[in-house]
């Protein structure tokens, strides 16, 4: 074996190093000459003192000296951190490596077989500079996200396991290949008082949206996930069907309000003396969103005035606040739009002067219901509370006055009485009895003063009648023994006490001094639990129900992304997975920047 090694090791130094001979011309392997210089050093063993000798005595001369070969350096040479920088990725990484491609491929809602893209298979190998990495297959990337799935699917259960109230939400939606979805979504506030909400289900529809078999699929989704006993609300559009449905249903039904005010704007500027000039809008518009030579020139004259490129917006019917956007750009593009149309041949109706400040009116009038319409269709804070006191503001925004001309007066009018028809359905006891829950709102100043006290009345009713009281979440508050209890009513009129003590807690609760309008309301419920025990549990019960059915239309929008054009035929169980499980890593991501931005 020695033999050999001192061949091999003949073999490498041939051309470079050359052994001593001695007087009598014998070979001396102890001693080798650099060829090129003629400078003579000791051998041991091995050539590896004799590389580090010449690199470190000799830099010139050890620069021409060519590397042994790959084998004989692994056995021979200590790695250096060249070589370890190029050594093939541990099994961890690779696995840490495969882990996120595949969460990112389910959060984006991106295509399985993008892991077998050249492009990007080269990108991961420069990023890991390993030229051996190879990206994982679709089958083990699908695998992959099952195992997500499952995992998400247990938190969730376990969330609503430990929730006593469950919030839902639910919509219909058809695919691009023509499939029509049920999708579900619920909302709760757990122990901790955190507002979080996240998608039930995407359920496939083969069957036609009759009443009867909506229910029915809402009320499988509930049993599925054993939820049956905890849900309060179901909030829903205003569709016909979905009315009908929410009669069927054990639960309340809460119509979105976003809906039933983008259904008013939609009434008023159609029916007011707004609606010639909006079509007059819309057609001028038209004229450069559909000509690629009319908006470079509109282009050219925002240039030429000063001002940044600005694209036009058409308005949609179902695209809610897009009537205020494409009125909005309007404005803001006025003389560079008027001076495009004055050098150009076409067949349009110019606005007048007129009717160019009547769209400064109808800006006006628009604005608060957009801020209303964001301000409720949030999913990160409480807005069910939020209801009554937008809309009254909304009212008191639509009052006429001496100043307004008659068209404003008259949309103002629709306005404010079709609002006022359909806040009629909107559950309005449901909505009084959150916004008294609500620290900032408790003053109900949005309601009459009648109103008010019956509000108060329903809720002492509420708590009179104990139907929250073993519901309470056991992890949350620590309730005295029942034992105990009965020892504290020996010998008092227990009837007249728990009156008193209901009484008392309500009057304790008003008491409190109101909290401002920025704050938040769960961590106010969160410090003062303790002291307002029986009022907290219903606090939970009614400010966890959304204002809108915003989350399942958000949940479309990733649907949306998830079954497109290539990926038209995704089995229907492919497709609920993909899309439950991207809104909820979608969700912990945002929840992860937004600690990292409260940390910073």
């Amino acid at each position: 074996m020695q033999n050999e090694k001192d061949e091999e090791l003949h073999g490498w130094l041939k051309g470079h190093f050359k052994y001593k001979r001695d007087a009598s011309a014998a070979i001396d392997k102890t001693k080798v000459i650099f060829v090129d210089r003629q400078i003579p050093c000791n051998k041991h063993r091995s050539s590896s003192s004799l590389k580090y000798h010449l690199n470190s005595k000799h830099v010139l001369a050890s620069s021409v000296v060519t590397s042994p070969p790959a084998a004989t350096v692994s056995k021979l040479c200590q790695t250096t951190l060249t070589e370890t920088s190029h050594r093939k990725l541990s099994k961890s990484t690779s696995q840490s490596l495969t882990n996120a491609i595949s969460k990112w491929i389910a959060m984006d809602c991106r295509p399985v077989n993008v892991v077998e893209d050249k492009g990007l298979m080269d990108a991961f190998r420069i990023a890991s500079s390993d030229t051996t990495y190879i990206l994982p297959s679709r089958g083990t990337v699908l695998s992959r996200i099952n195992q997500l799935y499952d995992t998400e699917k247990i938190s969730k259960r376990d969330n609503l396991a430990h929730a006593n109230h469950v919030a839902l939400t639910g919509d219909h939606w058809t695919s691009i290949s023509n499939d029509n979805y049920l999708g579900v979504t619920a909302r709760i506030i757990d122990c901790d008082w955190k507002l979080t909400s996240f998608a039930l289900t995407v359920l496939k529809s083969v069957t036609r949206h009759y009443s009867d078999a909506c229910a029915e699929q809402f009320l499988t989704v509930a049993d599925d996930w054993g939820i049956q006993e905890k849900v309060t609300t179901v909030r829903t559009d205003s569709a016909r069907n979905m009315v009908a449905v929410a009669r069927k249903l054990p639960f309340h039904h809460m119509p979105c309000a976003a809906h039933i005010l983008q259904r008013t704007i939609t009434v008023c500027l159609s029916d007011s003396g707004f609606a010639d000039t909006m079509t007059k809008c819309r057609k001028i518009v038209a004229h450069f969103k559909h000509s690629p030579a009319n908006t470079e020139e509109l282009h050219q004259q925002q240039i030429s005035l000063g001002q940044q490129k600005d694209q036009l917006i058409q308005d949609v019917s179902t695209r809610w606040n897009s009537s205020l956007d494409m009125i909005t750009r309007l404005l803001r593009n006025e003389e560079a739009v008027k001076t495009t149309l004055a050098q150009q041949k076409h067949k349009l109706v110019m606005l007048t002067a007129s009717e160019w400040d009547k769209l400064h009116k109808l800006q006006n009038l628009l604005e608060p219901c957009k801020y209303v319409t964001e301000l409720l269709g949030g999913e990160a804070y409480v807005s069910c509370s939020v209801v009554l006191p937008v809309f009254c503001h909304l009212h008191h925004v639509m009052r006429v006055s001496d100043e307004d001309p008659a068209y404003v007066a008259r949309f103002k009018t629709a306005f404010s009485k079709d609002l006022a028809e359909h806040q009629a359905d909107m559950n309005g006891e449901w909505l009084k009895l959150a916004s008294g829950l609500d620290p900032r709102f408790k003053d109900l100043k949005c309601l009459s003063r009648g109103e008010r006290e019956q509000v108060w009345s329903s809720l002492e009713k509420i708590l009179e009648e104990g139907g929250l009281s073993a519901n309470t979440p056991q992890p949350c508050e620590k309730h005295e023994p029942a034992k105990k209890k009965r020892i504290l009513l020996l010998g008092s009129d227990s009837d007249s006490e728990e009156e008193n003590h209901h009484s008392n807690a309500l009057h304790h609760y008003r008491a409190e001094p109101s909290i401002a309008m920025d704050q938040c309301p769960l961590e106010w419920w969160s410090a003062h639990a303790g002291a307002h025990v029986t009022l907290s549990s219903l606090a939970r019960k009614y400010l966890a129900t959304p204002a809108t059915t915003v989350p399942c239309e958000r949940l479309f929008s990733l649907a949306g992304t998830a079954v497109q054009n290539k990926r038209a035929s995704l089995n229907s169980e492919n497709v609920n997975k993909l899309v439950c499980l991207s809104n909820c890593l979608s969700i912990l991501n945002l929840h992860s920047n937004t600690r990292k931005l409260n940390r910073n």
